[in-house]
């Protein structure tokens, strides 16, 4: 279990109302299994902002057309889902435009999203603003985004990070990688979680001190 902090969370929340404020009318839906991290802004990042949303069951959820029925019925204005939930509604011989026509927003989290689903899900919702996101439970759910406007190479990009924190690649020494050379991404700044519930050792192995903040104790 990633024991999360409040402080990584209200983080990922105020920069995602700042970035991506919320306007008059909006309605936002729940349906992600609350075991799973992105429940966390898809429960309280529309109610701690004073934005409704509707809860949809998971057989609605796994019938394409009940489900776009049920936000063009609820109003739904935005939407977070897992790439293969897009590519099952992608999928289906529906108009996306007539079916869901106030939607007008759509975040892809928690999975890697292939570039032709980003392609047809432009090519088909030409009107709804594509957002990829990009993290993990071990960071509050996510650090980077990309607003997605055109897809011309083969991998959609994980974009920048988000207000507040840190992202390096780094070398198998774990020194700053020269532009261009292939390193691992570690994540430094607000999002970090305490650790691993019950886990020390595995807490010591992956959250680690950053030696590249000038704050006492940061980790990454």
């Amino acid at each position: 279990g990633v024991m999360g902090t409040h402080r990584a969370t209200i983080n990922r929340f105020v920069w995602m109302w700042r970035e991506f404020p919320f306007g008059p009318g909006e309605v936002m839906c729940q349906k992600t299994a609350i075991s799973f991290v992105d429940s966390i802004w898809e429960i309280f990042g529309p109610l701690l902002a004073g934005v409704p949303q509707v809860i949809i069951g998971n057989d609605t959820l796994l019938e394409p057309k009940a489900f776009l029925g049920a936000l063009d019925r609820h109003g739904v204005t935005r939407l977070l889902v897992v790439p293969s939930l897009l590519k099952i509604v992608v999928d289906a011989d529906i108009d996306l435009m007539s079916a869901a026509p106030r939607l007008k927003m759509l975040v892809t989290s928690g999975e890697r999203i292939p570039a032709q689903l980003a392609r047809t899900f432009r090519e088909k919702a030409p009107h709804v603003t594509l957002v990829n996101l990009y993290g993990s439970s071990e960071v509050a759910a996510d650090v980077t985004y990309e607003i997605v406007d055109r897809v011309d190479t083969d991998e959609v990009p994980i974009g920048r990070p988000i207000d507040n924190v840190r992202l390096y690649v780094l070398d198998a020494s774990r020194r700053m990688a020269p532009p261009g050379q292939v390193g691992e991404l570690y994540v430094g700044g607000e999002a970090l979680a305490a650790g691993y519930h019950g886990r020390p050792d595995l807490t010591a192995e992956r959250f680690l001190p950053d030696p590249f903040s000038d704050v006492d104790g940061a980790r990454m």
